[in-house]
């Protein structure tokens, strides 16, 4: 099941097929092999019945919500009520269960979607590489061949779209953990204003950053997993690609490409230009600052050790070892750092955005790697914290900024994925929105 929402509501509307099969394939698909470690908990039963509901509403002539009765899976990180909620640990599993949804689930319910089940994910979200010693690690979808990262720290849930169990999933990013893993997995994700979405109920790795938005097949279907966790759709007025202004930042993130991203990158270059774009070369000299800003330890490991500490004290061996030591990093910090870690993002986003004011999306690699095999990094220390940053760099720029951004696939067929991320500030979501929908269709073209 790869088609996008709107494909799949064409097939049903048609009688080609209803939500039940769509949810009952779904299922199926969850205990195949290649799904592996993709899901923490299944709610087969849950996901039927909401599928049978909009089988019979339809059936009554009933319009329906875009995702009623069709599959969506949600990460771990998110409350479910009755269950401990256990963002990709063990060290929850004694946890008092959760007394409601989430508020993101809550409107996933209300829209009538088929919550399939949790995804796998970075232990406490914090890694952009997907890995997880307690769950397992799922495979990435795209090489049949090499078991590679699927990304982090949503890694199940983009699996599950990738895969076809899933119309849309419900993750998280904080420094890119929707970005990432939809990128390496070929997949598109978008990452809203930190505020268009509430955080209720969502496991906290960082106040400062935490983002609740969502992954899927289409830029469209991004919006429409949107509208639905936001309780509200972007107003998004369809734009022509022809004379929107795209800056390819000089600083930063195109630092130690590697030739594979390179050529995708350039070759969407060459055809948003030849469609009509304006590509402008900025400096964007700000990028440079942002290691030193987020210091010491950075916003992400500050604000960990402040929700983990007691964990820490009690229970560290129970820890994936990799997330602990950079949790650890956020003893380091005292208030007054904090406090002038806030005020100097504070500065550094108002220079940033006056940089960006002329332009109608920042434009470059959302990663400048492809998949690593799984293997290379669970090696070494070494490596996996090596691939960790570059995983993290481009992407957590904007959370830093406190922006939105899109995640859109720009590889040909039979290379491994590549993203392309487009950025823009806070609040600027809808037009940003209408921007990912015109470069998509240029790319698709």
């Amino acid at each position: 099941m790869t088609d996008t929402i709107a494909t799949l509501r064409g097939r049903i509307a048609r009688g080609d097929t209803t939500h039940e099969a769509c949810v009952a394939q779904a299922l199926e698909g969850a205990a195949a092999p290649a799904a592996q470690h993709v899901f923490t908990a299944l709610y087969a039963e849950a996901a039927l019945a909401a599928a049978r509901h909009a089988d019979a509403a339809q059936r009554a002539g009933v319009a329906l919500p875009p995702l009623a009765g069709l599959p969506v899976s949600i990460k771990d990180l998110y409350d479910v009520a009755g269950e401990a909620t256990q963002a990709g640990s063990v060290v929850c599993r004694d946890a008092a269960p959760a007394t409601a949804d989430a508020v993101a689930v809550a409107r996933l319910r209300r829209q009538g979607a088929a919550l399939v089940g949790k995804t796998n994910m970075t232990e406490f979200a914090f890694s952009g590489v997907g890995i997880n010693p307690h769950y397992g690690t799922p495979r990435n979808p795209a090489d049949a061949a090499v078991a590679r990262i699927p990304g982090g720290s949503s890694a199940g849930g983009a699996v599950s779209v990738a895969l076809g169990l899933a119309v849309a999933t419900l993750g998280s990013d904080t420094g890119g953990s929707i970005r990432i893993p939809a990128a390496l997995c070929g997949i598109v994700g978008f990452k809203s204003t930190q505020s268009r979405v509430p955080r209720t109920g969502a496991f906290e790795l960082s106040r400062s950053l935490d983002t609740v938005c969502a992954m899927a097949r289409s830029v469209q279907d991004c919006l429409l997993a949107d509208a639905a966790i936001a309780d509200a759709p972007l107003a998004v007025r369809r734009r022509p690609l022809v004379g929107l202004r795209l800056a390819v930042p000089q600083t930063l993130m195109f630092d130690g490409i590697e030739p594979a991203v390179a050529r995708a990158f350039d070759r969407a270059l060459d055809t948003l230009s030849n469609a009509g774009a304006l590509i402008v070369e900025i400096p964007f000299a700000e990028l440079a600052e942002i290691s030193k800003l987020n210091a010491p330890g950075g916003f992400s490991a500050v604000e960990a050790f402040a929700v983990h500490r007691h964990r820490l004290d009690a229970r560290r061996d129970g820890f994936d070892g990799r997330v602990a030591q950079r949790i650890a990093l956020g003893a380091q910090a005292s208030a007054a750092d904090y406090i002038a870690m806030q005020d100097a993002r504070r500065d550094w986003i108002a220079r940033a955005e006056a940089r960006l004011q002329s332009f109608d999306a920042l434009i470059c690699p959302t990663v400048p790697l492809v998949a690593p095999p799984i293997a290379d990094l669970l090696a070494t220390d070494e490596a996996f914290f090596k691939a960790n940053g570059l995983l993290l760099r481009n992407t957590f720029a904007i959370n830093y900024l406190d922006g939105c951004a899109f995640s859109l696939p720009c590889h040909a067929a039979g290379e491994l994925p590549v993203g392309l991320m487009l950025s823009a500030v806070r609040g600027d979501d809808a037009r940003l929105a209408a921007v990912a929908l015109a470069v998509d269709d240029a790319l698709a073209a």
